[in-house]
């Protein structure tokens, strides 16, 4: 099976171990993302206000070249993936304002492309029994805490993964790994999000509230599908361990990581050393990481 894929600026930079690891994972479970052409950054927000139809132009090109490609496009990470899917929806049911942008942009896309995540690839083509079966390392004994964050799930009418506030696509995933699935609060609350941009102290707290709720679930480590939360949570557990007695460092990976890892791929380009809370140490403990990633 071959879908187009939209990367995006940040799997393309910071967060290349996620853009690997989702590569080769999919295609151990028979599917080809191919990258589209002509892709340009999603822009990171969607637009706050609808009558201001230039914001979404660049997106619309996207879709539209998109359309161009195939019938589908495949997204990892999730602020893309809501970017684009918020976006692709707006075209769909707005057709005046879609017209007008079509004339701006010299397309005709009719709103007709369907944006989908990965794990939704995962859930629904695959199945997770088939990925149960073409796992080689059974994460068997890790328990791993699930955060979906903001964008993955909401809003609800214009994402329609999961359920938003009782989702468990990653947690089965996880399940279909062999690993033990940790259900916490917050798994679904913002970690602060862009007001880390501006102010990282405020988005100190938020982050600290998730993870320190994670690791009284029990939870040895946590996934998510968004760079931007998995660098909120990462980047300052050491300043939340001066600051919070008793605070213990949670390593936090892309979920197509983990991904891999079970399915007996190569880890040694996932850059698992890039991230701040080294997951290497207990993956390796277990018997899961069986190379020392080099420094």
């Amino acid at each position: 099976m071959k879908i187009a894929y939209f990367p995006g600026c940040t799997l393309h930079e910071k967060a290349a171990g996620f853009d690997i690891s989702a590569r080769e994972a999919m295609a151990a479970l028979g599917v080809e993302l191919v990258e589209m052409s002509g892709w340009g950054c999603c822009g990171a927000t969607y637009p706050l206000s609808s009558e201001n139809l230039l914001e979404f132009t660049a997106n619309a090109r996207n879709l539209a070249n998109a359309r161009k490609q195939g019938e589908e496009l495949a997204v990892a990470c999730a602020t893309c993936y809501n970017v684009l899917k918020r976006t692709n929806y707006f075209l769909a049911h707005d057709t005046e304002a879609r017209d007008k942008i079509n004339l701006f942009i010299e397309e005709e896309y009719a709103g007709d492309l369907a944006v989908i995540h990965l794990l939704e690839i995962i859930r629904d083509r695959i199945g997770f029994d088939a990925v149960r079966e073409r796992v080689m390392r059974p994460l068997t004994g890790l328990k791993v805490a699930a955060y979906y964050g903001c964008l993955l799930l909401r809003p609800f009418a214009e994402i329609g993964l999961d359920d938003p506030e009782k989702p468990r696509v990653l947690e089965d995933l996880m399940a279909a790994l062999g690993a033990e699935a940790v259900f916490f609060p917050h798994r679904s609350e913002c970690c602060g999000s862009y007001i880390a941009v501006k102010s990282a102290e405020a988005a100190l707290m938020p982050s600290y509230t998730i993870l320190s709720a994670a690791e009284r679930a029990g939870a040895d480590l946590i996934v998510t599908s968004c760079p931007l939360c998995q660098f909120n949570l990462d980047r300052r557990q050491s300043e939340m361990q001066r600051r919070y007695s008793g605070f213990r460092p949670l390593p936090v990976l892309y979920f197509t990581q983990l991904l891999g890892i079970a399915l007996g791929l190569d880890a040694g380009k996932y850059g698992l050393d890039k991230l701040y809370v080294d997951p290497q140490p207990i993956l390796r403990e277990r018997g899961f990481l069986l190379q020392e990633v080099p420094a």
